[in-house]
């Protein structure tokens, strides 16, 4: 009996931790008759995901599958599951507006952040190339009678998240399902995936928390925070200190409950002694470090339409300046910024600006399709994955990755690979019987002299 009270009381502070006061639903008195049927099948039929459940919160507030899967009989994807059972309308798919019904802070928070619009990826370089360049259109579905790249459903939109398509009788179409990808389209119109983070059906606070989680999404030559991480002094800490990390606390303030390292969730969800804990990881970074040029964070938010465009990169500084603050002193956080800072226009300055010019340049000499000339692929992994890695880096004191997998591919692949195949280009074009190619490499061939006249490249041509 003692054990049963405390899992209720765990399961209400972890509802009041995570919602505002005025959102919280009462939870109710006792289980559902819908959701006891509920768990009588699948307690035979799928056992780990009724254990999963029963370890968790949830049960301990005595909100079970029904609570959560319940729809109404107009909701385009709801079905009857179990007519000579339950007899009751229910959706496979729980999205953010099911959980904003208990979570509604956390919710917004979660739906207006950059997350949340992951899904907009079908313009994209990089769907580009899971769809075309590495895939084709042999993954025939119902609800996608043409095809999709199975490269793209398999990669690309499990981490980003698709659009749901439901069929017309209700089943999920398997290209699109399962998926939970953080920034899922869902049937219902909402965007955004809280499963992403809250593994079910034990949806456990400890283990969204811990930096294994983030990278299901964010490791790999392109973004690797979670390797950058563990080679930080910070990741080093967690690692040696984990048990002392109190991860599975209710309200988990950074200084008072946890003081043995900082990982993701703290310096970008975590509360502290001045800031609520929070759903929009946007709200504390001061450089988009993800386009070819490193942007403020505004710039971004205000192109994705986004409420956080009015919360300006400085504020965002501050936000994390008070998350350092728990250990480090103004000092040391001041002088941080001043090299990361430097990095950022190191990066922006010597190769993003011109590099980009560059490419600009080049492109009346390049066949007409992307991805079709070596000069594209060069570019793109240029800023898309060395220049991603040092920035990413410096943001968080890495310097193995700030350099010799960031700067120094920078400058190998900049001078050796970029820099011969515009000369290529400049050359044939020059020969080519077209004036106006003949026009291009001539532009582009004073783009290129400036570039390596100026003091950041001028060492490439023997001037010191």
């Amino acid at each position: 009996m003692k054990m049963i009270i405390k899992v209720a009381l765990l399961g209400l502070a972890f509802l009041f931790a995570n919602s505002s006061i005025a959102s919280v639903k009462v939870p109710p008195k006792e289980m559902s008759e819908e959701t006891k049927a509920c768990v009588k099948c699948h307690t035979k039929d799928n056992p780990g995901i009724v254990q999963q459940w029963g370890r968790s919160k949830h049960y301990g507030a005595n909100v079970g599958c029904y609570e959560c899967h319940q729809a109404d009989e107009g909701d385009v994807d709801a079905y009857v599951h179990d007519d000579k059972k339950v007899k009751k309308n229910i959706s496979i798919i729980v999205s953010p507006k099911d959980c904003a019904n208990c979570h509604e802070k956390a919710a917004h928070e979660m739906t207006t952040s950059r997350h949340a619009t992951a899904g907009h990826i079908i313009d994209s370089l990089d769907n580009l190339l899971a769809e075309v360049v590495e895939g084709n259109r042999g993954m025939i579905t119902e609800g996608f009678p043409n095809g999709n790249s199975a490269a793209a459903v398999n990669g690309c939109w499990q981490c980003h998240g698709s659009k749901v398509v439901v069929l017309e009788d209700g089943a999920l179409d398997p290209a699109t399902w399962p998926n939970t990808g953080i920034g899922r389209i869902n049937p219902d119109g909402s965007e955004g995936t809280c499963s992403a983070c809250h593994s079910r059906h034990q949806f456990s606070t400890e283990q969204a928390r811990k930096p294994d989680n983030c990278g299901k999404c964010h490791l790999g030559p392109d973004h690797p925070q979670k390797e950058i991480y563990e080679e930080s002094k910070h990741g080093i800490a967690f690692k040696a200190y984990e048990d002392e990390m109190n991860l599975d606390s209710a309200k988990w303030v950074v200084g008072v409950d946890y003081t043995a390292a900082p990982i993701c969730a703290t310096c970008h969800m975590g509360a502290t002694r001045k800031q609520d804990s929070t759903h929009n990881v946007g709200e504390r970074i001061s450089w988009t470090n993800r386009p070819p040029v490193s942007v403020r964070p505004e710039v971004m938010d205000a192109k994705m339409g986004l409420e956080s465009q009015n919360l300006k990169w400085d504020e965002r500084r501050k936000n994390m300046q008070d998350v350092c603050s728990a250990c480090h002193t103004e000092e040391y956080v001041d002088n941080f910024y001043i090299q990361y800072d430097s990095l950022i226009e190191l990066y922006n300055e010597k190769y993003a600006k011109p590099g980009k010019a560059l490419y600009a340049a080049a492109k009346p000499l390049l066949k007409t399709a992307k991805f079709s000339n070596k000069l594209d692929w060069t570019w793109f992994e240029l800023w898309h994955h060395e220049g991603r890695r040092a920035r990413m880096a410096a943001s968080m004191m890495a310097p193995d990755y700030t350099h010799w997998h960031g700067t120094y591919d920078l400058a190998k692949h900049f001078y050796t690979k970029m820099v011969p195949e515009l000369e290529k280009l400049i050359k044939e074009g020059k020969a080519s019987k077209d004036k106006a190619k003949r026009k291009a490499a001539k532009d582009l061939q004073a783009k290129l002299d400036e570039v390596l006249a100026s003091k950041d490249h001028q060492w490439y041509l023997g001037k010191k």
